[in-house]
């Protein structure tokens, strides 16, 4: 197989809004594919992908597959999503996170987005790794645990939870290591949400933070069990021969 190389956004159909940012140094031989949170866009997330500085990693930071209708939002302000459909619960008059469910989104993601980077760019399954914030995380849960036999390097996720309705196409739990981060009063990220993903991945870590909500690491604090989830995971030619990679 040839190796992994650097994707463009010409890889990608005219469908998918993305940003490429390349590795800060060395070859890339891993992807971290980032997904912004309900309501967002991945400008954000592209800041952030250069602000990580990972070696050896291209970061892809995806705009949400589906627009939120300014009548929801009272905006013009440009505004996405990553469910099927648009939603409101009524009780609290703000747009459900699993609105419609995950399945068409899922197909897109793996489709269009990683069935390039797999077939296309030539990185295993294994050097992907995810990275989501509320909603945007919960697509590529409700991905990596609806395939148990293929094998992520990783997913991260800030206060989103494994999707309502999401179910798996085989049997046995998931080997994709998860990481998830959440505040000590979070109402997504709660003792069900842990046991649901308990129950479909084999390795779930939970970091408990000391703030009560689940909005996005801004302290070393709260990045640092991120950094080092990343450190174990991501692949690295550093200091070995050619042709092997450390694991």
């Amino acid at each position: 197989m040839a190796p992994p190389r650097l994707p463009t956004k010409e890889d990608f159909p005219e469908n998918i809004v993305l940003d490429v940012v390349p590795p800060s140094k060395g070859l890339p031989l891993n992807v971290l594919l980032l997904f912004h949170g309900l309501g967002d866009t991945n400008a954000s997330f592209t800041l952030l992908g250069r602000n990580l500085n990972l070696p050896e990693t291209a970061c892809i930071s995806l705009r949400g597959f589906n627009p939120i209708p300014a009548i929801f939002t009272g905006s013009d302000d440009p505004s996405f999503h990553w469910a099927s459909d648009v939603v409101v619960d009524e009780r609290k008059g703000e747009i459900d996170l699993d609105s419609g469910g995950f399945d068409a989104s899922s197909q897109i993601l793996w489709n269009d987005v990683l069935d390039v980077l797999i077939s296309k760019c030539n990185y295993p399954s294994r050097n992907i790794i995810f990275f989501g914030y509320g909603q945007g995380a919960m697509l590529p849960l409700h991905l990596a645990s609806s395939k148990p036999a293929l094998e992520f390097g990783g997913l991260i996720s800030i206060g989103g939870r494994l999707p309502t309705r999401s179910t798996a196409d085989g049997d046995g739990k998931s080997k994709t290591p998860v990481l998830i981060c959440g505040g000590c009063r979070s109402v997504q990220v709660t003792r069900s949400t842990l046991d649901a993903l308990r129950s479909r991945f084999v390795d779930v870590e939970y970091v408990k933070w000391s703030k009560p909500e689940d909005s996005m690491p801004v302290n070393r604090e709260e990045m640092l069990p991120i950094m080092k989830f990343l450190a174990r995971r991501l692949l690295s030619r550093a200091g070995i021969p050619e042709d092997a990679v450390q694991l």
